[in-house]
Formats: C-alpha cells, structure tokens, sequence
C-alpha cells in the first residue's frame, strides 16, 4: 500500500520556483530519509506531506487521500508531525504534557477538551522515554529548543500514527541529548509496522533502521552555484529529488559532493553516516 505518493509535484513562492519534478513513492512500513542541504526545498515537501501546504502543481496523495480533494481534517490525526513550524503554532503557557496529549484530537492547544487518564500515562511513559518527564507542569515558552524538539517527537508518536513525520529531530540537542533519541528513533526503525520520514540535512543524525533515502539537489546546479546565484540577485535552481533508493548507494562521496559543490568524503560504520571535507 502506498502511504505517499508525489507525482511531477511544483512548488512556487511569489512566482519563483521553489521546488520541481518531485516525485517520490513511500510504502506502508517503509523507513525513508529525506537528506539534502538548507533552502532545498525540504520543508515544503513537509508541509505538503503533513496535509499542512498543498503544491503549484502535481499532486500529493497520502493515505489514500487526493491532497486538495479531501477534508485534510479527516484524516490529519493519522499523520505524526514534529517541526520546528509546529511548535509555533502551541499557546506559549501551553503545558508539555498537554502538548504531547493533544496529538490524539489533531489540535494544538488544549483549551476546553478533556482526555482520559490512560492518555496522560500514555504521554508521561513517551515523554520518559525521550527523558523529559519532568518538563510537567512547565511553560511551553520556557523551554529550550532542545526540549521543544523531543516534546514534539512524544506528540508526533502520541496517536499511533499511520505515517510519521520528523523534521530535523534533533535540532537543538546537545551530544547526550542527540544520541539518546537516534537511540529511540532506531528502535522505530525496526518497527516494520510503521511508515517513518526522517528529515535531516546531517549524515551523522541518521539513526540505525532507516534503509531508504530521498536526495534532494538542484536542478542543473550546486549548492556553490545557488550561493553565486544570490550574490547576483539571481533566483537559485529549483530543488528535486536527484536519488530515490539506499543509502548505501545513495550516499556516496561523489555524489554529495557534487550536491554542495565542495569535495567530501562519506563514510559508514556501524550502521551510522558522516562526512568531511577533505583538504
């Protein structure tokens, strides 16, 4: 069963092409990757993939539902979402745990609803999990990103979600942080129930379990030339995706050199990724 399907997708912005000949296949189970460098267009493609911004042109099916065809309400509960975008949207007195409960009726904000207490336990054992069982009781707008980020992550797995959606979810954390939740990220990747897209734009907060990749570059351009197109005051290339398939494959030296104009080299061990510019 196919979860995402993106089909010769378009994205504008105030009549400059943002992104260009998308397409991308997810199935159910599936743990993908979406890599590539800043300003490429990955958050646009989230926000589509999310139900939460819709293309120029193409179309966008998840779940079964036409993008701009159904009542994205219907079905948004089914997809688990942590964005940076999204934790602006919460009420900055908004407590943690309401936060991560409110997942199960797709709001943001808790106001009048009432949940049962099964669902707070539900939220407390996640927020354990991810080590910030005692942010309870606190200010949404007195946490550090690192915290908003993993609040985010126990609200994304709240529901149960049919689709799982994490972009960039390890901003903000520091080394201890980071690896504790690539720890629990790779026990999602081994979960073959699951349908998981990781966004990220760093090889070395790729977790173990994810065996597929979506790499995004420009279209007959680097990310040298975009940097040389903004000097000019030209419009940089449309972002798409240049390599659908493993990583192993995918992530290669040349390859990733080529996307951000500079020579690297990849390497592989145990499971994780990195990259460095060699001299």
């Amino acid at each position: 069963m196919d979860i995402l399907a993106l089909n010769d997708v378009e994205f504008r912005r105030q009549r400059r092409v943002i992104l260009r000949d998308v397409n991308l296949t997810v199935k159910q189970g599936e743990k993908w990757i979406l890599f590539g460098p800043n300003g490429i267009g990955k958050s646009s493609l989230v926000a589509m993939m999310s139900t939460r911004g819709f293309p120029s042109a193409g179309t966008v099916d998840i779940l079964g539902n036409r993008l701009g065809k159904v009542d994205v309400f219907s079905y948004r509960h089914r997809i688990g979402l942590s964005s940076a975008e999204l934790s602006r949207a919460f009420p900055p007195q908004e407590d943690p745990l309401d936060v991560v409960v409110t997942a199960l009726t797709a709001t943001t904000g808790k106001w009048r609803d009432s949940y049962a207490q099964t669902a707070y336990d539900h939220a407390r054992s996640l927020m354990r999990e991810f080590g910030i069982e005692y942010l309870e009781g606190k200010q949404m707008f007195k946490l550090s990103e690192g915290e908003r980020t993993r609040v985010l992550i126990c609200r994304a797995l709240m529901a149960d979600p049919d689709l799982l959606i994490l972009d960039e979810p390890t901003t903000g954390l520091d080394l201890g942080g980071r690896e504790l939740v690539l720890e629990a990220l790779g026990r999602l990747g081994a979960d073959s129930r699951r349908t998981v897209l990781l966004v990220t734009h760093r090889l070395e907060e790729i977790p173990e379990g994810f065996d597929h990749v979506a790499i995004m570059g420009r279209q007959g351009g680097s990310e040298a030339d975009a940097h040389k197109d903004a000097v000019t005051g030209r419009d940089p290339q449309p972002g798409t995706i240049i390599y659908r398939g493993d990583l192993l494959h995918g992530f290669t030296s040349q390859r990733l050199s080529n996307i951000f104009g500079i020579p690297l080299t990849v390497s592989s061990t145990g499971g994780r990724w990195a990259a460095y510019a060699r001299r």
